[in-house]
């Protein structure tokens, strides 16, 4: 159920510590990076870059995504999937519409991923790098201080990020401060910088530099990093508090240190590394690397927590073999540690740190990945507004064409990126997107051949008649609630017995973000002493045989985990050999079968207690 967030200060300070850490540190680099692409330096390619950069917080933020976005909510949830589970409900299964909504969301999802391998990188080396301005000998300590920074967050995420939560907001808040204060020196120093306000500044840029136009945009688009994480994590703390966080504190602390850059630039007469650092006092400047340091490590937090939720999302929607998803807090369903996807991320991060070695080059890669989730979320945001909220086509042409064109630009900007590392996030993309296809179409191929193995559930009572009864309770793991378990059949073939109380249990992912424990279970009793259970869960939700078990007590059924036997089927598939992009696609997926996570696991099943039935597949 959606439950309303109150709008309080606590509620506020959190969202800005966990929603806005990401783009909240794109200031470390993003002026640097946008001045240098503009070619020869002047007083216009300054004011024209913090145009640029002003009207895309104001179009891609604002508009797109704190004014409009933000409205999809799925039972008060965000995200990529979040958006996808609700589009889909107007949608007919195997029709054109839902096969694209199918492919856009696998693009968002694989893009997804790839910017959470690459912002740790980016975001902790860019404030390490601050030690070089204390000392240039400093400056081989980098990437070993960045790897061990990386290493140290990473080691954590076990054992759940609940306490160091505690600190993320008030670290923020004061990075928002510092950032404002340090930027709004230099612009009463030098007004002239506001000039950059005016949107035509920055499409003079553009059309006095076509030849470096594109890669403006690309480097412009650095400023926006972070900004599906507004919609994304709007389910911790509710839309409002993420509204209100960036229109009081966060929106005006950014454009004031952009434009603080600028006014420094301009008073310098020259381009200079790390900007935002020399808006600092040399006698502060190593508080303000260790600042910056705090900032980005949250900036990753956020980004590390966001692919462990988003990957349970992906598993239950079909889209990843099962995986070992671990609760860290009893309070806060959210706060969840994958392992899998932990340490994979992690080596990623520091080849990637290795690989590039700076901010600088590490730049070329950030970016391509993000904008094309960016994309995604348009397109389906505008098919929702068609669909659910019956906008006419004139507002949906004039608002959503606007953001489209926006979201273009950048995508054609970012293109200018793949010679110089922009490839690698699009490579890693297909591959996920290969990935993402392969287990969907072959969990669709293995339910259609188990569908020619299977016994309707009608045919029940004919399959236990007369079989010898043994005392005590077996719960059976169904995964189709139609059909008869095969591990059930499998276990009356082989010991022709039967318990004398039989629990079908099938868990279904409903596609809201959580359900309501009140309605989670259906019960049904067609044959005396068999019962077939439905336990819903949602899709931010970890499935829980123990507690479907114990909401079945609540409705007078009395059973218990300690004196009942579980018994789960297990498919081992065989791929028919078949040439081509298809055959290989069979054979990944009976790989990825082979290694996926036991469903007794995954369902948190008592693994003493569980009872393992092969049933060979062909597919």
């Amino acid at each position: 159920m959606n439950h309303p967030r109150r709008l309080s200060l606590s509620s506020i300070v959190g969202a800005i510590g966990i929603v806005y850490g990401d783009i909240g540190t794109s200031p470390l680099y993003t002026m640097q990076e946008a001045v240098d692409a503009a070619g020869t330096f002047n007083s216009a390619a300054v004011l024209g870059v913090l145009s640029l950069i002003f009207w895309s917080l104001v179009i891609s933020v604002t508009l797109k995504y704190l004014t409009i976005i933000m409205r999809a909510d799925n039972d008060g949830e965000g995200g990529i999937l979040a958006l996808f589970a609700l589009a889909q409900r107007r949608l007919i299964i195997g029709s054109t519409w839902a096969k694209v909504a199918v492919a856009l969301a696998l693009a968002g999802t694989a893009f997804f991923f790839c910017d959470a391998l690459i912002t740790p990188a980016i975001s902790v080396l860019s404030a390490v790098e601050g030690m070089e301005l204390l000392s240039p000998d400093l400056k081989r300590f980098v990437v070993p201080l960045t790897l061990v920074v990386i290493a140290i967050l990473f080691a954590y995420q076990r054992h759940g990020t609940a306490r160091v939560g505690r600190l993320f907001g008030p670290i923020m808040v004061v990075w928002f401060l510092v950032i404002a204060t340090i930027g709004a020196i230099p612009i009463l120093q030098n007004p002239k910088v506001l000039v950059a306000l005016n949107p035509l500044v920055g499409l003079g840029l553009l059309a006095h530099r076509p030849q470096v136009a594109l890669a403006i945009i690309g480097t412009v688009f650095l400023a926006l990093t972070g900004a599906e994480a507004l919609y994304a994590d709007m389910g911790h703390f509710g839309r409002e508090p993420v509204r209100v966080s960036w229109y009081v504190l966060v929106g005006p602390a950014l454009v004031i240190n952009y434009f603080g850059q600028g006014a420094l630039l301009l008073q310098l007469g020259k381009s200079v590394d790390h900007p935002l650092y020399h808006l600092v006092p040399a006698s502060l400047l190593p508080w303000m690397v260790i600042l910056a340091t705090a900032a980005t490590v949250i900036a990753s937090q956020a980004t590390i927590s966001g692919a462990f939720s988003m990957a349970r999302q992906a598993v239950h929607l079909d889209l990843l073999p099962r995986l070992r998803v671990l609760q860290t807090s009893a309070l806060v369903q959210g706060q969840i540690y994958v392992p899998t996807v932990n340490w994979v991320v992690f080596f990623a991060v520091c080849a990637f740190v290795i690989g590039f070695g700076s901010s600088d080059a590490l730049s070329g890669a950030y970016g391509a990945a993000v904008v094309g989730t960016m994309v995604v979320t348009t397109i389906l945001g505008a098919f929702v507004a068609a669909t659910q909220w019956n906008w006419p086509r004139w507002k949906i042409a004039v608002l959503f064409g606007l953001i489209l064109l926006v979201d273009l630009a950048f995508v054609a900007g970012n293109m200018t990126k793949v010679p110089t590392g922009g490839w690698i996030p699009l490579t890693l993309g297909a591959l996920l997107c290969l990935i993402f296809t392969t287990w969907r179409n072959g969990r669709l191929e293995l339910r259609a051949a188990l569908a020619k193995l299977a016994v309707p559930r009608t045919e029940l009572p004919r399959l236990v008649a007369g079989v010898h009864r043994v005392p005590g309770t077996g719960v059976f793991l169904a995964s189709n609630s139609r059909l008869v378990p095969s591990a059930l059949i499998r276990n009356i073939e082989h010991n022709n017995v039967v318990h004398q109380r039989v629990i079908i249990l099938n868990v279904e992912i409903s596609d809201t973000p959580r359900q309501d424990p009140v309605r989670r279970l259906h019960i049904e009793e067609p044959v005396p002493a068999v019962f077939f259970i439905t336990a819903s869960f949602g899709f931010m939700e970890t499935p829980d045989v123990a507690e479907a078990l114990k909401a079945c007590r609540a409705r007078g059924l009395r059973v218990f985990t300690e004196d009942s036997s579980f018994f789960v089927g297990r498919h081992v598939v065989r791929a028919r050999p078949l040439p081509g992009l298809r055959g290989l696609q069979r054979r990944l997926f009976a790989r990825m079968q082979q290694y996926s996570t036991q469903a007794a696991e995954f369902f948190r099943m008592p693994f003493r207690d569980v009872v393992i039935l092969n049933t060979a597949v062909e597919i």
